[in-house]
This record gives C-alpha cells, sequence and structure tokens, in this order.
C-alpha cells in the first residue's frame, strides 16, 4: 500500500485537518476501502481470517491483512493466537471496537433514511 507523499499538498491538508479535530483522523482511517466491512464482520462473528475472506467475497488477502493490521494497531480489535494444530489466529473487537460499530450503525441508519444519493444512470444499450 503506499503512503502518503509528505512534501504534497493533500499530506499538508490531511495533516492540518487531523490536528484540528481528531474525527477526521478517524474519518480518514475509516475511509480506507473494506476497513468498516471488515469492522462489522468480525462484530458479526467472522473472527477467522479465512471467515472474512469467505464473508467480504471481493476483498484482497493484502488488504484484508493491512486493514486488520490497522485496525489492531489502533485499538479496535484485539488478534489472539490459538495453540493447536495448526495454530490459529483469532480476532475479536475490543470495547472501543464494539463502540464505534454502534456510532457506525447509526450513521448508516441516517444515510439510508435521511441522505438521498443519486444513483448512477444505467445504460440500456
Amino acid at each position: 500500500m503506499s503512503e502518503r507523499k509528505l512534501s504534497s499538498t493533500n499530506y499538508y491538508n490531511q495533516s492540518f485537518l487531523e490536528k484540528k479535530c481528531t474525527l477526521n483522523e478517524l474519518i480518514y482511517l475509516l475511509s480506507k476501502r473494506w476497513m468498516t466491512e471488515v469492522l462489522f464482520s468480525i462484530e458479526e462473528g467472522n473472527n477467522r481470517f479465512t471467515n472474512l475472506k469467505e464473508n467480504l467475497e471481493y476483498i484482497s488477502d493484502h488488504i484484508l491483512a493491512d486493514r486488520l493490521r490497522l485496525l489492531e494497531q489502533h485499538g479496535l480489535i484485539n488478534k489472539s493466537y490459538l495453540p493447536g494444530n495448526p495454530p490459529r489466529t483469532e480476532y475479536e473487537l475490543t470495547s472501543q471496537g464494539f463502540e464505534l460499530s454502534e456510532l457506525l450503525d447509526g450513521l448508516c441508519q441516517f444515510a439510508e433514511t435521511k441522505i438521498v444519493f443519486e444513483q448512477p444512470a444505467v445504460s440500456s444499450e
């Protein structure tokens, strides 16, 4: 995954917004493709990498691994190693992860009931 170029205007703009209000930083994190879907999928009980892959049919291994790493890094999920043959890795939401998920669910409901998004025109050709 490419990082933001440190000398770009976009980097300076994002840095300013993040310093202005940490909500901007959270929105930037959550705006990464698949981020909220991975969080919701774990909440639904898909706690292993393979379960997440099956549930999120089109996500690549690379992106899923990256999103799991970011969610863990920000304290939204815990990663547990379970002994056995073969050893297993499982993910679960932290209390912060559950709290965020509830807030996001409220935003989803707001978007579905209060905001009208124009659908792209579909050609019948």
